[in-house]
């Protein structure tokens, strides 16, 4: 059955994040956390239907975690999965009640209980014997997260396409990463997948990633186009222009002094016995850097006069302002 230009558009996406952070290797065995919702059921989907196209040798399985929650019925899931042939694995535990009991008026149920899961998850790719954990973030997801992290935490990440965590015994993955959250709906729809809703994130409305995410629509609304500039700008990051010393020195970059300042009578130095002279080493990005050559007089003034002669070199007119003299 030929392919909709929906599918070949996420196929796509999809394709491009595998290749872009070698999501998927030879010999994985991947482990699909399966919700229910619309954009896990999307990743499974589309995750086989690679599986078909492309000369890696993976295997996947499915697996569901049953929450306990009041009303649940996962048949319909369980129908799905098995007329498929899909691989797949129902895991129950009671994180439902534990979430409730533990959150207090007012905060958001989301924090506790994505932990727990994640946990669960990690457990249970072990037990399986899965490398990989694949979840189903998408563009949305990510950006929301940059922007809850700016906000409310001061920090500039979101959701990374490849993690590993903490303990190293686990790799998690997120194939989406590129898609929109609104085809992954419309490929919902045409392809009738059975959606498990979910009473603990549906029952609060006004928590902080909703209204973040009314703030995204709002702008998309506004300058169409720009949640895909935004995901773009997260994949062409310019350290230089960022306001953190660590990564500066991680990267080596920033101003590098040069041995210190050498006294008249120095071989190296011909300047009045007056002056000092001191060579700062400017990095530009990782690939351009130029040296800055300033007189100080013993006042600790630069020497104004070499610098209307034209003798602090080789910068240029540009390249002086990025020093404070």
């Amino acid at each position: 059955m030929p392919l909709s230009k929906l599918e070949l558009k996420l196929n796509r996406r999809v394709a491009k994040a595998v290749t872009a952070f070698r999501l998927i290797e030879d010999g994985d065995r991947i482990m699909v956390a399966l919700s229910g919702g619309k954009d896990s059921h999307a990743m499974l989907h589309l995750l086989h239907a690679m599986r078909a196209r492309v000369p890696i040798d993976f295997e996947l399985i499915a697996v569901h975690l049953d929450q306990a929650q009041p009303g649940y019925d996962g048949r319909s899931l369980v129908d799905y999965l098995e007329a498929r042939g899909y691989a797949y694995r129902i895991i129950r535990a009671d994180t439902y009640s534990i979430v409730r009991e533990k959150t207090k008026p007012g905060q958001a149920y989301c924090f506790l209980c994505s932990r727990l899961r994640r946990g669960l998850l990690y457990r249970a790719a072990l037990d399986l014997g899965c490398n990989k954990i694949a979840l189903g973030h998408h563009r949305e997801d990510a950006l929301e997260t940059l922007l809850l992290n700016l906000i409310f935490s001061g920090q500039l990440k979101t959701m990374p396409a490849w993690l590993t965590s903490d303990d190293g015994r686990n790799t998690v993955i997120r194939p989406l990463i590129y898609c929109e959250e609104s085809d992954l709906a419309r490929l919902a729809d045409e392809k009738a997948f059975p959606i498990l809703p979910c009473n603990l994130c549906g029952s609060q409305e006004k928590l902080q990633r909703r209204e973040v995410r009314k703030v995204l629509d709002e702008i998309e609304a506004r300058w169409p186009g720009a949640s895909a500039r935004m995901l773009a700008g997260l994949g062409h990051v310019r350290p230089s222009h960022l306001l953190d010393p660590g990564l500066w020195a991680r990267l080596g970059m920033g101003p590098k002094a040069a041995p210190p300042p050498r006294c008249v009578g120095d071989d190296a130095s011909e300047t009045s016995d007056k002056t000092h002279r001191i060579s700062y080493e400017v990095q530009m990005d990782s690939s351009l850097s130029t040296t800055a050559i300033f007189d100080f007089d013993e006042a600790g003034e630069v020497d104004r006069n070499a610098l209307d002669n034209g003798d602090v070199s080789p910068l240029t007119q540009t390249d002086s302002s990025l020093i404070d003299v």
